[in-house]
């Protein structure tokens, strides 16, 4: 299933230490969660900056950014699904030449 999720992320909050020089650019790497519920302001998207492993383990606080809420989403296509074929029953079984 696909999404648009639209978000706004507050430019102060950025730490400018963690701007990462790539071949193409800067590039800031961060987490977004959607909620399954909305908040109080119709919000089910939560943006934070990326906390390295060190960060986490000395249990720091997220930094959270922004907000924002999901658009759009698009309709699921159980033919992806694994195991959509063999849940499928046969319609006549008279007609299948397995000897069981």
């Amino acid at each position: 299933m696909s999404s648009i999720i639209s978000i706004s992320i507050d430019l102060a909050k950025i730490d400018k230490s963690k701007i990462i020089q790539g071949k193409k650019g800067k590039y800031y790497n961060l987490q977004v969660f959607v909620n399954d519920e909305k908040d109080k302001y119709g919000n089910d998207v939560a943006v934070s900056n990326n906390q390295t492993k060190e960060e986490r383990e000395r249990k720091e606080k997220k930094v959270y950014l922004g907000n924002g809420r999901v658009v759009w989403t698009g309709a699921s296509n159980n033919a992806n699904k694994p195991n959509a074929a063999m849940e499928a029953e046969p319609e006549n079984n008279a007609n299948n030449d397995l000897p069981w």
